[in-house]
């Protein structure tokens, strides 16, 4: 067990929290908003309008995008860097890093190798991960906190010992939390999800990184992104009555595709953007994640400033007044592609299944089901989540089901809420919201992640083919409930809620009439909700009081991890690179077709382990696809040929030190920020993995844990290659920046080839494969300062 010693002990989480909660009914007496300390929030505007000038120069003045704005301002030494987009290698200064509980254990234990004794910026932990769904709200918070006692109490001692805030399981999902309280328009933030870019709704470069990038802000280090291109989207006109900020990005990710966006970011501007609520905005800024781009963002606008002024953050919003033209792109600004999309024509679109660029609008979806022989049964229709979880999601929703309610039509699946933080279950507590959705059958879950990560223990359809409606981000194969057949498609919150009453994937709430009480047609008028509650919002319980933004660091706290434990383990550090080529490397596997992280290192029931690598690592790959055989996790062992699982081979190759590696297809690692994906597979004595093309955050975590990664100069060489090859490498003893390597490859008869290949590795990237791993050089650099 871990064990926290200091004068007067913490005070264990499990138990104190599940005293608050003990006979706990949702009766919340009426506790506003209060107006926040926002010293550590507001962005340095000063400094970054200096910096910004600097930069400005150096470029001849000419005119930049919001996004290039606030990125430059960022540089940690302006002066000597000449950015250059999709080229230049910037080192910035992020404000604040913010993660989530499953990926801050391994964050906060590479931290603890770093010795530091406190964080460089304002840095925070939400526990949203480790709450399963299943009765519902509290019961199920208690139950996290019984289960995953261990974990809490180490995020939290860890957080007391380094001057971390530190938010309870249950007070909220990581992204609307950051929104809430810590979004500010203008800054830089790096989170340790893939949807940390959801803050862009308030103007802020957001960008999900794995832990290891985390710990370099956190460890004053400057943190390396590639200068990103920029995509404009143009927004003109106002969207239609049932059309919602969601259906903007379900639209944009079918035209972008999921690699659409990789190395841009995503900046929105025009007309469109004034009618927008800034929640709306949040929403298409989480999604951006789908089609591959660094964040996504819009410039400051009146509902971001209502938006601050609701949630207690008042001196932001004046602050952000006083610099609106730094958060704005300069007129004449060029964008590397600009994309129009004219609001009044976008209808309400549903995505998937099984992936979230396969858009459909919603006046073809019918015809595309019947198209596709799928049965038209819908299962169980889920809101809320990260993406759409805000009080104008929660009120449309709510109208929908009102207006059914009233005509006497009942629910035909079932249905799920997701409030996204104890902040809106409070507000739509006291304004009837809530009461609405329970008492049309709604079952109201933990404020958490819960079945958008696959936190939900649902035993219904296990092994059927089935379909769910969600109002999610993601819908990748298993994701939800851990059932390849179950389809997930993605819409907004009130097409959901509509299509809950039919029960039918073919219904079109917008068209087609159900039958009332008396057996008359019903019809549903258009959905409606305010963007911000009329009354102010709700802080909600004190058990889920907000931390201090900028809780003082106590190095009395020392943390003791069991070597017992099967849910933390201390961290070694990975032996650095000979400095020699590779050789004798055997092709464990051959992936076939999309493989996201969610393949590499599933979530759902593996998540207790994120803590502990050797226990996760036995999930590594079990998702992918052998292109050799057809077959799901299930390779050959070259040494016995002998099938096994991926995980089983791998260890066995590892017990034998023989090095293996991974052919890859297209995008390779897209999905979450999990650094997992890379910790696991350097765990396990993977090296090397070369692929048709990578996602930015995969790609970024295999440098930072010494892995190095490849694409094939020719993406037709992936047909070359097959499990059980040898490969050896010419060109990595003397790697350096865009010097390409090959790859000799022997065949299983015997065969040669020679296969050219390429790298985005940078000179700081080089030092971390050197090194064996980026903490490796952090950790030397500590021990010589």
């Amino acid at each position: 067990m871990l064990s926290i010693n200091r004068s007067h002990r913490v005070t264990q989480l499990a138990t104190r929290h599940a005293r608050q909660l003990t006979g706990r009914t949702f009766a919340t007496q009426h506790n506003p908003v209060a107006e926040k300390d926002c010293s550590s929030i507001t962005p340095p505007y000063a400094k970054l309008n200096k910096n910004l000038e600097l930069v400005k120069r150096i470029l001849d003045n000419r005119p930049l995008t919001l996004a290039e704005k606030v990125v430059y301002s960022h540089l940690t030494n302006p002066e000597e860097t000449v950015p250059v987009r999709g080229e230049t290698y910037l080192k910035l200064s992020p404000d604040r890093v913010a993660m989530q509980d499953a990926s801050a254990q391994m964050a906060l234990l590479q931290f603890m190798l770093s010795g530091m004794r406190t964080t460089a910026v304002p840095s925070s932990i939400h526990c949203d991960h480790l709450i399963a769904a299943n009765e519902g709200a509290d019961a199920d918070v208690a139950k996290s906190i019984e289960q995953s006692s261990e974990i809490y109490n180490f995020l939290e001692s860890g957080a007391k010992k380094y001057g971390v805030a530190f938010w309870k399981p249950g007070s909220g999902i990581i992204h609307q939390i950051v929104l809430e309280n810590y979004a500010a328009p203008g800054g830089l933030m790096l989170g340790t999800d893939s949807h940390t870019p959801n803050a862009g709704g308030l103007g802020m470069v957001a960008i999900g990184v794995g832990g290891a990038d985390a710990v370099d802000a956190m460890a004053n280090i400057p943190w390396e992104l590639k200068a990103p291109n920029v995509l404009g989207v143009k927004l003109t006109g106002r969207l239609g009555p049932w059309a919602s900020p969601k259906d903007v990005i379900l639209k944009l990710a079918g035209q972008l595709t999921v690699r659409g966006g990789t190395g841009h970011i995503i900046e929105y501007f025009g007309e469109g953007v004034e009618s927008l609520s800034c929640t709306g905005m949040a929403t298409i800024c989480n999604m951006g994640a789908e089609v591959g781009a660094t964040t996504s963002m819009f410039p400051y606008s009146a509902s971001m400033r209502a938006y601050l002024n609701s949630t207690g953050r008042q001196g932001v919003s004046q602050a952000a007044d006083a610099n609106a033209a730094f958060l704005r792109a300069d007129t004449g600004a060029q964008y590397d592609q600009v994309i129009e999309i004219n609001l009044s024509e976008v209808e309400p679109h549903i995505n998937g299944p099984f992936t979230p660029d396969l858009s459909t609008p919603l006046s073809k979806f019918g015809d595309f089901i019947k198209e596709n022989g799928w049965k038209d049964d819908l299962t169980a229709s889920l809101i809320g989540s990260c993406t759409n979880s805000s009080y104008q999601d929660m009120s449309r929703a709510a109208s929908i089901v009102k207006q059914a309610s009233e005509a006497g039509v009942s629910i035909k699946s079932q249905f799920l809420v997701t409030p996204g933080s104890e902040q809106i279950r409070a507000t739509i507590e006291r304004d009837g919201q809530q009461k609405v959705f329970q008492e049309a059958g709604g079952q109201v879950l933990a404020n958490a992640c819960g079945p958008c990560i696959g936190q939900w223990k649902r035993t219904a359809k296990q092994g059927e083919e089935n379909a769910i409606l969600t109002s999610f981000n993601r819908n990748f194969r298993s994701r939800n409930d851990g059932n390849p057949q179950t389809m997930n498609f993605l819409a907004a919150p009130e097409i959901v809620t509509a299509m809950a009453f039919a029960g039918k994937l073919s219904f079109n709430p917008m068209t087609d009439a159900l039958a009332d009480k008396d057996g008359k047609p019903f019809h549903f008028q258009p959905p409606s909700g305010d963007d911000l509650p009329r009354h102010g919002f709700e802080a909600g319980r004190s058990t889920y009081e907000p931390p201090s933004p900028t809780p003082t660091p106590d190095a009395s706290v020392q943390i003791d991890i069991s070597p017992s434990s099967n849910r933390l383990q201390v961290l070694e550090p990975f032996e650095p690179w000979t400095g020699e080529e590779f050789k004798d490397i055997r092709v464990l596997v051959k992936v076939q077709g999309k493989c996201t992280t969610d393949h590499i290192s599933a979530a759902g029931p593996w998540l207790k382990y994120k803590g502990h690598l050797e226990n996760i690592a036995e999930n590594t790959l079990i998702g992918a696809m052998n292109a050799d055989n057809g077959k799901v996790n299930l390779v050959t062992d070259i040494t016995n040929s002998q099938e096994g699982t991926i995980p089983e081979v791998a260890k066995s190759y590892k017990s034998q030190s023989i090095d293996w590696m991974v052919i890859a297809d297209h995008n390779y690692g897209e999905g979450s920020a999990r650094e997992h994906a890379a910790l696991q597979v350097r765990y396990l004595g993977c090296p090397l993995i070369i692929s048709r093309s990578f996602a930015r955050i995969h790609e970024t975590n295999l440098k930072k844990q010494g892995v190095l990664p490849l694409t094939f100069a020719n993406e037709d060489d992936y047909e070359k290659i097959s499990g059980g090859d040898v490969i050896e490498t010419r060109g990595v003893k003397d790697i350096a920046p865009g010097k390409p390597v090959t790859l000799i490859v022997t065949k299983l008869d015997g065969s040669k080839l020679e296969i050219p290949a390429k790298h985005t590795m940078s000179e700081d990237q080089i030092g971390w494969f050197t090194k064996g791993s980026a903490l490796n050089l952090i950790k030397e650099k500590a021990a010589q300062a």
